[in-house]
């Protein structure tokens, strides 16, 4: 069976621009073009299409994507598998903030007060098991599990106010670094610095002490692990590389 372009993105939910979009960046080939130009895709096309969705659904850049898909040794089923791990850890995640939502409902409906601190907690917990389950084993290889557990319990014990100040400040790097980015700008010049004070203050919250080599050691695994280099690329690409070279540059 074949798919026109049009029929394709009704069935996907993907639009027809996106997919033209994956044809040009070698992404998505079209099973064949016809003499009119219009692009049709079998069923190969269609598994295609699913799995780049089920890594989009993960974050992952489309040039690792296209190099996931384009390996000789890419094993459907065994990506299938840990895309089934990562999305039941994310709905476990998930049902936890239904719980504190339904909590906070309850408390509204019967006029209790909720401490702020319980109104945060579901986000924090699930940041430091999303952080574990992503991160976990290579950082407690790499600094052991005191400085791991030491980290999780500085973000569980910050309060309602210092977690919106530490998830605001990560925002602030992540644009400050796509603008630079897209400006073309230096890494080794004075955004870059600042950009690098902006990080040590981040990584202060959970990393005690956070010196200078602390600071580039962490950098080195934004670029080396394409796990962190997905987190900071993920719509701008080139911004996990600027902040390590910013960092190899600035860090004292």
């Amino acid at each position: 069976m074949e798919y026109s372009i049009q029929e394709l993105s009704r069935l996907s939910g993907v639009t027809a621009r996106t997919l033209r979009w994956y044809d040009k960046i070698g992404l998505l080939k079209p099973r064949r073009v016809a003499e009119s130009g219009y692009r049709y895709y079998g069923a190969a096309e269609v598994d295609r299409l699913q799995d780049i969705l089920f890594y989009r659904a993960l974050g992952v850049e489309l040039a690792r994507i296209r190099q996931c898909l384009d390996d000789p040794a890419f094993d459907r089923l065994a990506a299938l598998r840990s895309h089934l791990t990562a999305l039941e850890g994310e709905k476990a995640r998930l049902e936890q903030l239904i719980r504190s939502v339904r909590d906070t409902i309850g408390a509204q409906e019967r006029n209790e007060i909720m401490h702020d601190e319980q109104k945060f907690e579901a986000f924090k917990r699930r940041a430091v098991e999303h952080n574990e389950e992503t991160y976990g084993k290579e950082a407690r290889e790499r600094y052991g599990d005191r400085q791991v557990d030491d980290a999780n319990r500085a973000v569980l014990g910050l309060t309602g106010e210092q977690y919106q100040m530490w998830n605001e400040l990560e925002e602030e790097i992540r644009g400050r670094l796509e603008d630079a980015v897209h400006a073309g700008l230096d890494p080794t010049g004075e955004e870059g610095r600042e950009i690098v004070r902006l990080h040590r203050r981040w990584l202060e919250v959970t990393v005690k002490p956070c010196d200078g080599a602390r600071q580039r050691g962490i950098a080195e695994l934004y670029v080396a692990d394409e796990r962190f280099a997905a987190h900071y690329d993920r719509n701008v690409p080139g911004c996990a590389r600027f902040l390590r070279d910013a960092v190899v540059r600035w860090a004292e």
